[in-house]
This record gives structure tokens, sequence and C-alpha cells, in this order.
């Protein structure tokens, strides 16, 4: 005897409520792979974010100025288009503020390596981290750690230090920031400049390639067939110099940018890491060990290709692959991809997009916000920015206007066409908001969504009551007749 429940299908895009609002009890399932705790004694994040809003108080109040005195119609910021602050912008800063010409500098430098402030050519404005400064813990840290990731940038070398020694210093720091986090105490210099020292030499040796001699011509009687002698490749010129730069004064100078950004204390001879520090070398390690553990191995794939992968996954496997994903390359890029990936014919790439979107959380809100302008990717991009801001996921939809519900349930149902089986299509019917069929098909047909004729014909040929099948398959000829 055969089961009549029906299969749980993978697709995910149909809700038993309507217009793609989330149901609550998915939104809560846990993912099977707990939770990683940071190491013991890390302070809890609302702590590590009063830290980190203490050490970034100059930057953003700085930011702050710029806010609201370099807003449209204002001053230009920068004299040069690359960011740097003007000597007019910067005298004017200095007497609003009470500080001095150099100190706005540093702050404005500082304030734009943490996100708080974005330069766009001549002018500069707000970044959303500044927004959130006050009311969201989490983009207090993601603008410490992207100032701690540009510690090099923040504190620059000294200009007798050859950019090639300066550069494997730069590459190897990770190494020495992981070993500080596990000795978790301090560690004596010389103990660190080992390690560099150990680093750098693998560094150099990966560098190092084999060549071999070319073939003179092909092998003839009595021609020696012996494999040609490997001949070792000289090491670019860039590195010639760097082989012999003192290391000693290299790492000085990185751990005394460190500890210009907070991530650790340097004095003494030796060097330890700070709670922030601490903390933001885990992250590191735990990204890290989450991109290793891609489940489902599209790792290395464009967003749209992984897209297409998780679109065969459950949920909870789908958001572990799009963490895994995220977690090998850069936020900014990511989240470009994944909004280039939703502009795509494919609506169920559409949605798949949001839904890693929504595993990025705030750093995507610039570029989702932008997406509003664009009638394809808007009702999506309502639906993300409500539960952003905290509404319920079953309520979100409330939102959206009767219009762009409709354009939104045609798009869904171009997903199930594609992608699903006819009875989820007959069940998608259902989720509609309009009360009877007849209104729903002429709203529809007012929407002007692209693939309208083929989700009526898909829906007309999966119903199972031939009135309302005929009256789908009439309307669906009269959209493509234009009548």
């Amino acid at each position: 005897m055969t089961s009549r429940i029906p299969r749980d299908s993978r697709l995910r895009l149909v809700r038993p409520r309507p217009l793609a609002a989330s149901p609550r009890a998915m939104n809560q399932r846990r993912s099977r792979r707990p939770a990683p705790r940071p190491p013991e004694g890390t302070p809890a994040p609302a702590e590590l974010a009063r830290m980190a809003r203490s050490g970034l108080a100059a930057a953003a109040r700085v930011a702050r100025w710029a806010d609201a005195a370099l807003g449209p119609g204002g001053d230009s910021a920068t004299a040069d288009g690359k960011a740097t602050l003007s000597d007019a912008t910067a005298e004017r800063a200095a007497r609003a503020l009470g500080l001095t010409s150099a100190q706005v500098r540093a702050d404005w430098d500082t304030a734009r390596l943490a996100g708080l402030i974005e330069v766009h050519g001549d002018s500069a404005r707000p970044g959303w981290r500044l927004r959130a400064w006050d009311r969201d813990d989490s983009a207090v840290l993601r603008g410490w750690v992207a100032l701690c990731d540009a510690w090099s940038l923040a504190h620059p070398e000294p200009e007798e230090y050859e950019a090639a020694a300066v550069a494997e210093v730069v590459t190897a720091m990770p190494q020495v920031l992981s070993f500080l986090q596990l000795s978790a105490g301090p560690v004596p210099v010389p103990q660190l400049l080992d390690l560099l020292e150990q680093r750098v030499t693998e560094l150099r040796t990966e560098r190092c390639e084999v060549d071999y001699a070319p073939p003179s011509e092909a092998p003839g009687p009595g021609r020696d067939l012996r494999p040609a002698v490997p001949l070792q490749r000289p090491r670019p010129a860039l590195a010639a110099p760097a082989a012999d730069a003192p290391l000693a004064p290299l790492l000085d100078w990185a751990l005394r940018a460190l500890a210009s950004v907070g991530a650790l204390t340097y004095g003494d001879g030796q060097a330890t890491l700070t709670p922030l520090g601490n903390w933001a070398v885990w992250v590191k390690l735990e990204q890290i060990c989450v991109a290793a553990q891609s489940p489902a191995g599209n790792i290395e794939q464009g967003a749209e290709d992984m897209l297409r992968g998780c679109g065969r996954l459950r949920p909870n496997a789908a958001r572990a692959e799009y963490r895994a994903w995220l977690a090998a390359r850069p936020v900014g890029s990511a989240v470009t991809e994944l909004i280039a990936a939703a502009r795509g014919e494919d609506a169920l790439l559409r949605g798949l997009a949001f839904e890693a979107l929504r595993v990025v959380g705030a750093p995507a809100e610039p570029e989702v916000r932008a997406a509003l302008d664009e009638p394809t990717l808007r009702p999506y991009a309502l639906l993300w920015l409500a539960e952003h801001d905290g509404a319920d996921p079953e309520d979100a939809h409330e939102i959206l206007t009767r219009e762009e519900a409709t354009w939104l349930w045609v798009d869904t149902a171009a997903a199930v066409a594609d992608h699903g089986e006819a009875p989820l299509l007959v069940r998608h019917l259902e989720s509609a908001i309009q009360p009877t069929v007849p209104a729903l098909l002429t709203e529809v047909r007012a929407v002007g969504h692209p693939r309208t004729v083929q989700v009526l014909v898909a829906l007309a040929a999966a119903h199972p009551d031939p009135a309302l099948a005929k009256a789908v398959r009439r309307a669906a000829f009269q959209v493509h007749t234009g009548g």
C-alpha cells in the first residue's frame, strides 16, 4: 500500500502563507552543525562592541560631522578623487571639532577603513555602518574587523623598507596572529620573530619555481631519449632585495601597526592580543574552517552556479552552503555577484539569491536597498529589508503593494513551473492574495510579468479542474494576443 501523503519537495520558494512569507518553523529550525563558541574568556558581543565603539569614537565623530556638513549640496570632501581629505575641508572640520588638521585626517582615514565613510569621486557619504552605529553591535564589530584587516594601511610602513619585504611580512602576519591567539597570553618578540622568519622562508620557497629545458627537436634514431634536465628558474627581481632585508624592524612596524588599531598591546619586549584582537582572529579562523567544509562542493563556483547547486538542497543544507561560499570571498564582491545572479531570467535563482543575502545580513543592505529601483528585484528587496528591520517573516509580505505582491506571485510561479512539480504549482494557486481565480487572472494580466503566458499555460496543464484550467488557458491566450 502506497502512502498518499505528498512528498516534501526540495523546492522552497512556495510558502504555505501568501507570497513568500517564510514560515516561522522554517526560520527557527536550527542547523545540525552547532554554533561555534569563541575561546573561553572572550567577552560577550555587547562588551566587544562597546570596546570597538570606544576605540573608533573619534572616527565616528568625524564621520558624523562629514555626514552633516558634506551632505548633498555641500562642499566637496576630497581634492583628488582618491579619498584624500582636501585641505579646506580638513581645516573646516578641525575648527568645528576642536582638533588639529592632522588629527582630522587621521580620524578620516580610520573612518574610511572602518566603512563609516564611503568616498565616491570627489564626494563622501556615510557608510551603512554609521547609520547602524548606535543600534547594531554586529555593524560596529564588522567595522572594527574591517579596520583590523587594513592594519598595514592604517599605519603605513616607513619609506626605507623594501616593498617586497613589506609584502612578505603582511602575508605572514596572519600566522603570527594565530600563534598569539593560541598562546592566550604575552609572547616574547624573539619568539614571534622566529615564527615570522620561518613563514617568510616558506613564502620564498613557494615562490621559487622549477622549469625544464625545452626539447630541441623530435627524437630520432640514436637520439638521447632521457627527460629534459630541470633548470632552476631565478627568483623574480622583486624578491631579490627582500631576501636580505632584516625582519626585526619589519616585525616591530607590524606589531606597532596592529597595536594602533587596537588588535594587540605591544611593549616591554612582548605582545599580547587584546580581547577584540583575540575575537577577530578567532572569527577569521572560524571562517576558514567553514569554507573548508563546503557541504556540496560549490565553494569555488560563481554565484549563479552555486545557487543552481543549492536549488537541489534542503533549506538547512543550502544555508550551510551559502555560509561556506560567503566565507571564501570578500563580502562586497559576494553581494555584487548574488545581486547580478538575481537579475537573470531564472526566477528560482532570484529567490535563492535573496535567501543567500539573508545569510549575509547587514553588509548587504546598501546593494539590496539600491535594488528597490529595479522592478524585477523590488518585491524581493522589500521583503529582505522588512525582515532585516525586524519584521516577522510571516508578516513581511504586508509591506508589498497589491501589484508588487501579484508580480512576486507570478515570479514564484515561474520558478515552480521551471523547477518544481505540477502539484506544487497547483498549491501555489492557493497562496494568491486575490479571493477568486477570476480576480487573480485579471490582476496577473495587468501586472505585465514577462513570464505570465508560460505560467498560466503551465498552471492550466497542471490543474485537475477542467473548468478552471479552461479559464486559465483563455487568460493565457488573451495575454499572448494582447486581448
